[in-house]
This record gives C-alpha cells, sequence and structure tokens, in this order.
C-alpha cells in the first residue's frame, strides 16, 4: 500500500503557503493609516498586528483544507466516503459555531466547498512528485483540467462569502473585504497555473 504521508506535508504545505500569500497581499494593498507616520514605534506595532492577521487568516483558511485533507487520507485508507462527510460535517458544523458564523445555508455552502476539496486532495495523495506543483501537474496533466477544478472551487468560494455577508449584513465593509480576498485568491491561482503548465495546455 502506498504511504501517502509525504503527498500530504508537501500538500498542507502548498496550502499554508498559500493562505500566507493570501493574507499577505490583502495586508500589503491596504494602505496604512496616518499614525503609522507619526508614533513612535508603530512600524513594530503594525508589523506585530500584520503578523497576528496573517496567521488568523491562516487559521480560517486551513481549518476546512484540514479536515478535507484527512478526509481523503481517510477515504483512500479505506474508510466509506459518506461517513468521511458526515463527520466532517459536524466539525464544521462546530467550527462554525465557535466562530459565531453559524447558519444552515454557510453551513452548506462551506460542505460544497469540502466535496470539492476532497477529491482534489485524493487526487493529490495519488500523484507523483517532489513538491506541490510537481503533484498537480501529474494529477491534471493538462492545463484545462486543473482550471476547470479551480473554477468550480472558485464558485464554492463565492457561494460561501455570499452566505457570510448575508449574515453579517452586506456592509460596504464586509463586501470590500471578501472582494479583496478575492480578487488575490484568483491573482494567486492564476499566477500558479502559469508556472506549473505551459501555455500550450501541458
Amino acid at each position: 500500500m502506498k504511504d501517502y504521508n509525504k503527498n500530504k506535508a508537501l500538500v498542507l504545505d502548498g496550502e499554508e503557503s498559500f493562505a500566507r500569500a493570501v493574507a499577505l497581499g490583502i495586508i500589503v494593498k491596504r494602505p496604512p493609516s496616518a499614525w503609522h507616520f507619526l508614533l513612535p514605534g508603530m512600524f513594530l506595532f503594525d508589523f506585530l498586528r500584520r503578523s497576528s492577521e496573517t496567521r488568523r487568516y491562516g487559521d480560517l483558511f486551513l481549518f476546512p483544507r484540514k479536515l478535507a485533507l484527512k478526509g481523503a487520507l481517510d477515504m483512500l485508507n479505506g474508510e466509506d466516503r459518506k461517513e468521511i462527510l458526515s463527520r466532517i460535517e459536524d466539525d464544521i458544523k462546530h467550527w462554525l459555531v465557535s466562530l459565531n458564523l453559524y447558519s444552515e445555508r454557510l453551513h452548506r455552502r462551506h460542505m460544497d466547498v469540502i466535496d470539492l476539496l476532497v477529491d482534489h486532495y485524493s487526487r493529490l495523495l495519488h500523484a507523483e512528485g517532489d513538491d506541490y506543483p510537481g503533484l498537480i501537474k501529474d494529477a491534471y496533466e493538462a492545463r484545462e483540467s486543473y482550471e476547470a477544478y479551480l473554477d468550480r472551487l472558485g464558485t464554492a468560494e463565492q457561494e460561501v462569502d455570499h452566505a457570510i455577508a448575508e449574515m453579517r449584513g452586506e456592509t460596504r465593509e464586509i463586501m470590500e473585504r471578501l472582494r479583496a480576498e478575492q480578487v488575490q485568491v484568483t491573482e494567486l491561482r492564476t499566477k500558479e497555473i502559469n508556472r506549473i503548465f505551459s501555455r500550450t495546455g501541458k
């Protein structure tokens, strides 16, 4: 039986790097306040605050992905997919409740994302490669195949954002934050595709 631990570590490292890049991209594009330039020590305070925000975003981004990755591994080790998804569904519900973000709609939309991620991670765990991009290229083979997956994932993630906005109230601040994240995610995924696959689709 194949040892999936190496691929699991590569996938987790890739997702962690992506989460950091998204968070840093959002933060860097946000202009500093006037206090940043006027108060002694404000740069250090701002640095620490931004580091905290990056970790916070990473934790929120990675929690469902870690569940999906473990679920994919459990499935490859012979566990029933329905039982795995049911367990993840309970974990997602408890997580949303702990964040004071639970609604049936948001719960369902997160599970739509999880369903896609479990299949995606299953492919990556099966793949051959020495790094995360290598796993993606081996698993999907053609640019178009990976783009199709990312399109489905992006659509599902936008539905999650819509459900969050509905709960929090579609204020200008909420919408701008969600939009900034979507833009950064799209930019980074486009760069990722261009690095991994040539324009010929191979």
